[in-house]
């Protein structure tokens, strides 16, 4: 309570020099679409590196590829419709706005929590792997103390501009692109089918249903991508060319890392450090050690340009995440001090300190499979609530301007809503302790914003009348 307190001090202070004198503070545009493209790729290209692997323990082989498959169906229909919410409604607040103005207050409020609750608690669980990373280069420095700087360090540096975000987003993207295109170009050659099939659906069909949140952490966070369309040039046509472009891009380097990892040993190598040991959350070093052990330079060299894998996406999520608190604080569902604009950076600073400081408090906790666990849940209610949207908003508004529409309507919309439900019915009945956590926070939220945050916003209206 003290630390909220003297943030929400320090935050009235900065935000006394910094908020504008519109009513409705305004993001300005800078982005094009390779931006919008690095932005998109950047945000999941971590889920390449990390964490995906811990699917095949849960269902082998081919319990993940079949559950990987089930979820590129649903990014693939998701996206699409998705963007057609985004172009005919450029606003930083994505599902929270389009929510809103289909379903009510209300469905609208709990959108955007499952938005924020994602994107806040998300980069924790990355900056977590990159203090463990780092660790290994400097022993001497904790784990704990690496992310909180990294926390710093990229919080900062999306306080000082959006543009210098995005293009730093760009370039580490790009390079970890590469490194990934490296990999598989090292370890195809040593690509074996019988690797594929051996003990390839160890626990049956129940392995699939397992692997499903594993195969989410492929694409997660993908959607942040319309967080920034109020900041991007010609929204209506930059936001489909960097959502598809972004969204193919992703769909090919999953299948390249999949094949290429498991290829090359089996899928209990890259799983498995040694025989009995813990399962590890780093699949790509230990398929390279198959063939160039843990010494030589080209292993030290694409472990090293794998690290900006993390940094992309921690540094992206991070900057979707101060969109999705700033329009809440624009509306004023949260402190009005978080909505408000830096007015030399121009970007949402307060809102991007208090998603640092929630940050630094998740990652102190140490909890990090239950953080993307979590991550993972709000996730999947924004896909839910994105999906219904889409729906409802073609019945309510049909003569809403759409630059974009989502082909094959309604199927592709209703297809992703229906595999969207079956993956959050996975992850509760697999995740029932953290899903009740998870609910647990979206329930007192919406108790705190119906009792309390509306009766506010409705009280001028009553007195004026």
């Amino acid at each position: 309570f003290h630390i909220f307190y003297y943030l929400q001090r320090f935050s009235f202070n900065m935000a006394s020099s910094s908020h504008q004198p519109s009513a409705h503070p305004q993001l300005p545009r800078t982005l094009g679409p390779l931006m919008l493209w690095g932005l998109g790729v950047g945000y999941v290209i971590s889920g390449m590196y990390f964490g995906w692997n811990l699917g095949l323990a849960a269902g082998g082989t081919y319990g993940l590829a079949m559950a990987t498959l089930l979820i590129i169906v649903l990014y693939v229909t998701f996206t699409f419709s998705y963007t057609e919410l985004a172009c005919a409604i450029p606003k930083a607040g994505g599902v929270f706005d389009y929510a809103t103005r289909a379903l009510g207050k209300d469905a609208g409020f709990l959108a955007g929590m499952a938005q924020i609750i994602e994107f806040v608690f998300a980069p924790p669980a990355i900056a977590a792997a990159i203090g463990a990373y780092f660790h290994i280069f400097f022993p001497e420095v904790s784990v704990t103390v690496i992310a909180i700087t990294a926390y710093i360090i990229f919080t900062a540096l999306n306080i000082y501009g959006v543009k210098a975000a995005a293009t730093f987003e760009l370039v580490i993207t790009i390079l970890a692109v590469v490194e990934l295109l490296i990999f598989a170009g090292v370890t195809l050659p040593h690509f074996e089918l019988s690797n594929i099939q051996h003990n390839a659906l160890p626990f049956g069909w129940k392995g699939v249903w397992a692997a499903i949140p594993f195969a989410i952490w492929f694409f997660l966070a993908i959607e942040g991508v319309a967080n920034v369309a109020e900041e991007a040039i010609n929204p209506q046509r930059n936001i489909l060319l960097g959502f598809g472009s972004a969204l193919l891009t992703l769909i090919i380097l999953c299948i390249l890392t999949f094949l290429s990892s498991v290829g090359v040993a089996g899928w209990e190598a890259i799983v498995y450090p040694s025989p009995g040991a813990p399962p590890s959350d780093s699949p790509l070093p230990l398929a390279l050690e198959k063939i160039t052990g843990d010494s030589g330079w080209l292993y030290h060299l694409l472990i090293t340009i794998g690290l900006m894998g993390l940094v992309a996406s921690f540094h992206g999520i991070i900057l979707a995440a101060g969109r999705a608190t700033f329009e809440f604080g624009r509306v004023k569902y949260i402190p009005q001090v978080f909505g408000s604009i830096h007015s030399r950076f121009k970007t949402p600073a307060n809102a991007l300190l208090i998603n640092m400081v929630i940050g630094i408090i998740a990652l102190l906790t140490g909890k990090t499979a239950q953080i993307i666990t979590i991550a993972c849940f709000g996730a999947l209610t924004l896909y839910v609530f994105s999906m219904i949207t889409v729906l409802v908003l073609r019945k309510k508004e049909p003569e809403l301007e759409r630059p974009f529409r989502v082909p094959f309507y309604p199927y592709f919309p209703v297809v992703a809503l229906i595999i969207a439900i079956i993956s959050l019915l996975a992850m509760i009945t697999l995740n029932i302790a953290v899903s009740m956590v998870y609910f647990g926070i979206l329930l007192i939220s919406y108790i705190w914003f119906h009792f309390f945050v509306k009766q506010s916003l409705h009280a001028p209206k009553i007195n004026s009348n």
